[in-house]
């Protein structure tokens, strides 16, 4: 197999109405395109605001080559550094969630005020300046609830994200909310598979009996602003915003970022296998007693959300390698509500957990498939696979201007 995926054939070669050319998923080169281009130089959605409620929390994840860091500081800030101690480059922090009045490294005992700040070198000798190691910063915004980090020195402008989604998702008041349970795997599969797989139901009825007692399989819902969504799914808009809340399809001019509010199946109200509520207390006053269905959150290349009534299921794609991918998954439910009184975790995940086992083996086998030289990319769906064009084409369009 020749490895080297050209960039230059890459975007030469999709012709917008078929997969990735064979060499795009799960080659090393590819791989490293993805990373300099995209994953180091997007927002990327990271945690929760809620996670880090007190100062001193800690959060830490891996971008590719880059070990990070999130602590809520003493003035309540969010901050985020390069998990990376200003000695000799030791990880400050190796557990995903910690707490700490200060950040001290395991090796040589360097320690960091939680803005980031060198407190305390031993043994460093006389004339040694702290001043000059402070952590180095990594770009951090917190958008209802959602933390999102970049790793450029110059990011893309966060404003335009705000302005699509803080409206969508403000009212479900997810600062307040806690972390239920919360869900880790890895994937045998290029990121780029994970996430085409999530952008189409095509797929659901042979491999999601779980999510189908819930969720409709309607094609139209993943189209296009101006698409034909159905008399049902007008009226629920014009229901959502009668009682204030914004719910029509809106996806963003680079296809980088769409909201929608999306109904359920009848009867249904969340996500679960009896499609009542998981949670018995909502996550904000105002949204209890309407039909809300799910508030869907998307923005490449790291998240897909699901945001109900009751609670949220919120996911973060990590790429590990050029044919893994750590998916997380997180169940989010009001801060005061208490397991086994307003929610039993089993009936809370039940759905998405059986979702996640299921996209895992069809994208681990898409994976062993598009790695064969026999592979040859077939055409997409117009029906139903309209969620996947646009994905490869904020894909191909952002490498093409980047390149």
């Amino acid at each position: 197999m020749n490895d080297a995926a050209d960039p230059a054939r890459l975007l030469r070669e999709h012709s917008r109405l078929t997969s990735l050319p064979y060499g795009c998923y799960g080659t090393a080169a590819q791989y490293r395109l993805d990373l300099e281009h995209l994953w180091y130089r997007e927002w990327l959605f990271a945690g929760h605001d809620c996670e880090l409620s007190s100062p001193g929390d800690t959060l830490t994840l891996q971008v590719g080559d880059y070990p990070l860091l999130i602590v809520r500081d003493r003035n309540g800030l969010l901050r985020a550094f390069h998990n990376v101690c200003r000695h000799r480059g030791s990880r400050l922090c190796a557990e995903v969630h910690g707490h700490a009045p200060r950040l001290t490294c395991p090796y040589h005992g360097w320690t960091y005020r939680l803005d980031g700040t060198l407190a305390a070198a031993p043994h460093m000798g006389e004339g040694f300046d702290p001043g000059g190691y402070s952590l180095r910063s990594v770009h951090c915004e917190s958008l209802a609830g959602f933390i999102f980090i970049c790793v450029a020195t110059e990011p893309p402008d966060f404003a335009p994200l705000r302005r699509q989604a803080e409206a969508y998702l403000a009212p479900h008041a997810l600062r307040d909310a806690k972390v239920a349970c919360e869900s880790t795997i890895i994937e045998n599969a290029d990121w780029k598979l994970v996430l085409e797989n999530n952008r189409e139901c095509y797929h659901c009825g042979a491999n999601h009996p779980e999510l189908l007692r819930s969720f409709p399989n309607q094609p139209t819902l993943t189209g296009k602003p101006g698409g034909t969504h159905g008399t049902r799914v007008e009226r629920f808009w014009d229901d959502c915003e009668a009682r204030g809340l914004p719910g029509r399809y809106l996806l963003s001019g680079n296809l980088q970022t769409r909201v929608m509010r999306l109904p359920l199946n009848s009867g249904a109200c969340s996500l679960t296998l009896t499609g009542r509520a998981a949670v018995a207390r909502p996550l904000a006053q105002q949204l209890t007693g309407a039909d809300l269905g799910s508030l869907l959150f998307y923005h490449f290349p790291s998240t897909w959300n699901h945001v109900l009534a009751d609670h949220a299921v919120t996911f973060r794609v990590l790429p590990l390698s050029p044919t893994t991918t750590q998916l997380t998954t997180k169940w989010l439910v009001h801060r005061d509500a208490v397991e086994g009184v307003d929610y039993d975790p089993a009936t809370l995940t039940e759905v998405w957990r059986a979702t996640n086992a299921e996209d895992q083996r069809v994208c681990e086998e898409n994976q062993r498939g598009t790695l064969s030289p026999a592979y040859v990319p077939g055409p997409l769906s117009s029906v139903e696979e309209q969620g996947v064009r646009q994905f490869l084409d904020w894909y191909c369009t952002t490498l093409a201007q980047r390149l």
